[in-house]
């Protein structure tokens, strides 16, 4: 067996195990934390700080973030830009909307000469390229689902890697009336890292993976295939649908409230 047959062997066994007990439990105590913020079973309050002065060159500048000359911080919801990014993809104005993503996926981390507002201008700088890549994944996020459109931005735009594209394609999700399959989820290093220490527990427990290297490589820090995202994917809905069996969680949440948990922390172990 190499080992893209073992990491296959280990998806599947993750796709059977889903959340461990430990982190069922982690989660339901976030959940009992946070419940009062997220009300109806969403993250759309989520918000995150950033300074409009430090991205002054950037255009074109959403009219829902605040003025690029304000010095000061500012918060942005999902909700936010969830409503900035639909008012965007109606008027076809895709850049418009990889701003608000951007800007709130960065929010005041970074540097201005380095990740952050300097790389969204190289990315903003491929002009037609990006234009074509911004639309074509909007359309098949439309007609063929989160993955297609995935695989449409996967290596398309320098500078433009999955930590960000996937959350253009998620607040796109957000917006659109409908989509084809399940809905688009952001995956980044943090939700990666998370994942990995539940691939290493299985391939431990079923002799796949017992040093967790086939772990480590498919939970990547970086660059993740269009299959990768599948798997991401298939995972977090069904382990939503898990979570959502039990009563420490609300029935009718989505996957994106799964996907914010974790991200903030909720549950974390080491491979």
């Amino acid at each position: 067996m190499n080992r893209q047959d073992r990491a296959d062997a280990v998806d599947q066994e993750m796709a059977v195990h889903l959340l461990s007990e430990e982190a069922l439990t982690a989660l339901g105590h976030w959940w009992a934390k946070n419940k009062q913020t997220c009300p109806d079973g969403t993250p759309q309050t989520h918000a995150v700080a950033y300074t409009p002065a430090r991205w002054a060159p950037t255009t074109p500048w959403p009219a829902g973030l605040a003025p690029a000359s304000h010095a000061g911080d500012v918060h942005i919801s999902r909700a936010e830009v969830t409503a900035m990014v639909a008012d965007a993809l109606q008027r076809e104005a895709f850049r418009e909307a990889l701003v608000a993503t951007y800007v709130w996926g960065k929010g005041k981390s970074g540097t201005p000469g380095g990740s952050g507002p300097f790389t969204l201008q190289k990315i903003l700088a491929a002009e037609n390229l990006l234009d074509a890549a911004l639309a074509a994944s909007v359309t098949a996020l439309r007609e063929q689902g989160a993955v297609d459109a995935y695989t449409v931005l996967h290596k398309a735009v320098p500078q433009f890697g999955p930590s960000f594209f996937t959350k253009f394609l998620y607040f796109a999700g957000q917006a659109l009336p409908a989509v084809t399959g399940p809905q688009p989820l952001i995956l980044d290093r943090v939700l990666s890292l998370r994942l990995r220490p539940l691939a290493a527990a299985v391939g431990r427990e079923s002799g796949l993976d017992p040093d967790g290297t086939v772990a480590a490589w498919v939970w990547a820090e970086w660059d993740w295939t269009p299959h990768r995202y599948s798997v991401y994917l298939s995972f977090m809905h069904a382990a939503a649908r898990q979570l959502a069996g039990t009563k420490a969680w609300p029935s009718g949440a989505a996957p994106d409230l799964l996907e914010y948990a974790l991200f903030s922390g909720a549950w974390t172990a080491t491979g």
